[in-house]
């Protein structure tokens, strides 16, 4: 991306889009029973709840009635058509993990297998987005924690804490092309999971060849384990790559949340939040809901002047349900340069 001069005066940026992330795959309802929804009524109403608080995209997962993450695509059907009713403006995001919480104690957190991710593309009604990792990968989502920030929760306990630790993405290429090109022709966008600069490359690569006509909507996640650690150096190389016509959302865990959404409200980027990444305040002196931080962010963004998105206005920035008819349209729009053209030499200009 481009900072030219003024490019961080408010008037000069996007408004700010927020996305939620209320339901948490990887907590007990037990862990933050005041904030964990989990009846598919108080499920909606988070989503509800969350749009009322200025957020405009939802990540989506389930959980079934005790309390455990939902592996099952029925459920998904039944809360997005919920959504559907409830927030209509909102967008929304399937987390394509489904969950990757384990289903029984000492069971490894893992993603679910191949085709099953696949069949995101089939959900009835069709979500707006479904996240799309690119390239397997490391996923410990425990490295950037500290003991404070899972004391006294489910991750604490030592069999969950290495069922985490030990997760891995599957993200190969077979696979990761197979599936943007099924979410494609269900008109589902993919919001792209970078979790470093390599994976970042392989969706360009994906663009000059062909595999993916449309909007570069993508998530910067850096919550270490195999992923970019949160730092500013990490930040500048990522943005610094980003062309100017993707939209970029900053994603981190537990206490650089807020650090980093900072950062992202500063450059005019975007920012996700909620207990799916922190449950604490800054202080850690008490757990924080996804609604408490989403107020959080609408305060500190309309503080230095930048706006916050409606529902509409996201789903605009978003460019939900555009795709492009060409490679070199792809491209242009997301703002990367021309493929490289060959030069045509005749037997005259080869033999000089």
């Amino acid at each position: 991306m481009h900072f030219l001069d003024g490019a961080l005066f408010p008037e000069n940026q996007q408004k700010l889009v927020i996305t939620a992330a209320p339901y948490g795959p990887e907590w007990l309802p037990s862990d933050f029973p005041e904030d964990i929804a989990v009846s598919m009524k108080d499920q909606v109403q988070k989503a509800v709840d969350c749009y009322n608080a200025g957020a405009t995209v939802l990540h989506v997962h389930v959980r079934e009635e005790d309390g455990k993450g939902s592996k099952r695509l029925s459920k998904f059907n039944e809360l997005l058509a919920r959504l559907r009713d409830a927030v209509p403006d909102m967008v929304l995001q399937v987390g394509g993990s489904i969950s990757f919480a384990p289903e029984t104690e000492g069971e490894k957190a893992k993603w679910l297998s191949d085709d099953t991710r696949h069949m995101l593309a089939e959900l009835k009604p069709k979500p707006d987005q479904v996240t799309v990792t690119v390239n397997t990968s490391q996923m410990n989502v425990v490295e950037q924690m500290e003991p404070a920030d899972i004391a006294g929760t489910s991750l604490a306990e030592p069999e969950m804490y290495k069922a985490y630790r030990e997760m891995v993405v599957p993200g190969g290429p077979g696979w990761a092309e197979e599936h943007v090109r099924r979410l494609t022709a269900a008109g589902i966008q993919s919001a792209f999971q970078f979790y470093n600069i390599n994976s970042f490359e392989t969706v360009e690569r994906m663009i000059r060849r062909g595999v993916y006509k449309g909007p570069l909507v993508m998530n910067w996640v850096a919550i270490g384990g195999g992923m970019d650690a949160p730092n500013i150096y990490n930040l500048a190389n990522f943005v610094r790559a980003t062309p100017d016509g993707a939209m970029l959302t900053l994603e981190s865990s537990m206490r650089n949340v807020l650090p980093i959404n900072m950062m992202a409200i500063a450059l005019g980027l975007h920012v996700r939040c909620g207990i799916e990444d922190n449950i604490w305040t800054q202080d850690r002196k008490s757990k924080m809901g996804t609604v408490k931080q989403i107020e959080q962010l609408v305060r500190i963004s309309r503080e230095v002047g930048r706006e916050v998105a409606t529902g509409k206005e996201a789903r605009r920035i978003c460019k939900i349900d555009v795709f492009y008819n060409s490679i070199e349209e792809t491209l242009a729009k997301n703002g990367f340069a021309p493929n490289r053209v060959r030069e045509q030499h005749s037997p005259a200009q080869k033999a000089a």
